[in-house]
């Protein structure tokens, strides 16, 4: 089988799947039970000052069923004693010795401050700091969090404040609720940071009791902007993720990656794009910790099955795939195709895309009742959209069509007129 291990910014680990800073990290007793279900390291939930909590605390929304796609939360920091999680991370380390142990901070922004409390997490035997850059409510209204990730001037000197006093490895925790993420993991470098792990939570309200007219969550009748995780995110991750990892300058920067990973489906997409190890929360809070024995399982088998002896063989694959809109090639064409023997006739397609799209799906009523459906290839420009809503698997396909010319960028276009390919549905425009 693969090496499942992995060595990020000096921290090992037995595999890539690590729990996230989150309530499921908030006691010694959770990350031990964490490790013997398989995780292979843990981000203890942040420490900082004494934090006094609310009561009613999640939101979520579902969709289409499926419970819990975005979860939303206005919990802070751990309200637990710093002595007591301390105490706590240093007798997990004694017991796991060999799986990573990382400890969130967040303080006031104040250099004696953070070499403090840096100190006195080096005490207990932990293998890395990770620092809290991202939170985006209640913290980050008293210049915390965020309010630190979203300034990169601030997000360099705290780093370099924490790189002063520290022996073990930093992570700087990223904010998204940024205009571009590349920013703040350059600052984070330039203060000396071994690595970033991204991203936290979105800014957010899920939804609003349309009777009582309080939003969700509701404390004695009012509310607060939270922080988005769960499924919902994954797609912002992957980009925010890829960002770094494509970006000049910051191209070799250890990445752990977050956001919406729930199987090792998700957790392969993160590495392709230049992770190294992954963090989990919304899915463990979900399903509890034993989802990592899939993640475990299938990931091993996708590599196996890939011919990758490890982690470090699959990650960054596909960075080199992603390219500026302006590189991608105008002369490359694809036009749906539909399986007529597959198609139910439900009539989705036509619907989509003439309503929704470019009038490229023709109709008319079936003798048997259903509707029947059809390309119209000259009007068809390779959207996608009709593959997206059809019900059934591989009905519609989206074939590549010949072209007689050469690749052709933006760039090129608009350097040298005249070299795109002729295109069909130019004549109904």
């Amino acid at each position: 089988m693969a090496d499942l291990k992995v060595n990020i910014a000096g921290i090992s680990s037995p595999n890539p799947f690590w729990l996230a800073s989150a309530p499921p990290t908030n006691t010694g007793d959770q990350v031990m039970r964490a490790f013997d279900a398989g995780w292979g390291g843990a981000v203890w939930k942040t420490l900082g000052e004494p934090i006094v909590n609310t009561w009613s605390r999640y939101s979520a929304v579902d969709l289409n069923g499926q419970k819990m796609m975005g979860l939303n939360n206005i919990e802070l920091i751990t309200d637990r004693p710093l002595d007591v999680n301390f105490r706590e991370i240093t007798e997990v380390k004694k017991r796991y010795p060999h799986h990573a142990v990382i400890v969130s901070l967040m303080v006031e922004a104040n250099q004696k401050a953070w070499q403090d409390i840096v100190k006195r997490t080096e005490d207990t035997g932990a293998d890395g700091i990770e620092l809290n850059f991202g939170c985006p409510h209640g913290m980050s209204e008293r210049g915390m969090g965020s309010a630190v990730g979203q300034v990169p001037e601030y997000t360099c000197q705290i780093t370099e404040w924490v790189k002063q006093a520290a022996s073990l490895p930093v992570l700087v925790k990223l904010t998204p609720n940024i205009t571009d993420v590349r920013y703040a993991a350059r600052a984070a470098k330039r203060g000396g940071a071994d690595g970033v792990s991204l991203i936290n939570t979105i800014n957010s309200i899920t939804s609003v009791d349309i009777d009582t007219f309080a939003p969700r969550p509701t404390v004695s009748g009012y509310s607060s902007h939270g922080g988005y995780c769960g499924p919902a995110v994954k797609p912002i991750a992957l980009n925010m993720v890829s960002e770094i990892a494509r970006d000049p300058e910051t191209a070799n920067l250890p990445i752990s990656g977050i956001g919406g990973i729930s199987t090792w489906r998700d957790a392969v997409e993160f590495i392709l794009l230049g992770a190294t190890t992954v963090q989990v929360c919304t899915a463990v809070m979900h399903y509890g910790f034993r989802i990592v024995e899939d993640m475990i399982d299938g990931l091993n088998q996708y590599l196996d099955q890939k011919g990758f002896a490890d982690i470090y063989a699959l990650r960054g694959k596909s960075v080199p795939r992603i390219k500026d809109w302006k590189y991608l090639d105008l002369n490359y064409v694809v036009r749906a195709n539909i399986n007529q023997q597959k198609c139910i006739g439900c009539g989705l397609c036509y619907t989509a895309c003439n309503d929704g799209a470019h009038q490229a799906i023709g109709a008319k009523p079936a003798n048997n009742g259903r509707t029947e459906v059809w390309v119209i290839e000259e009007a068809c420009v390779g959207c996608n959209l009709c593959s997206l809503v059809c019900p059934v698997e591989q009905c519609i396909t989206m074939q590549t069509i010949p072209v007689d010319a050469e690749p052709c960028s933006w760039d090129q276009y608009t350097s040298q007129k005249g070299i795109l390919a002729p295109r069909p549905q130019d004549n109904q425009h």
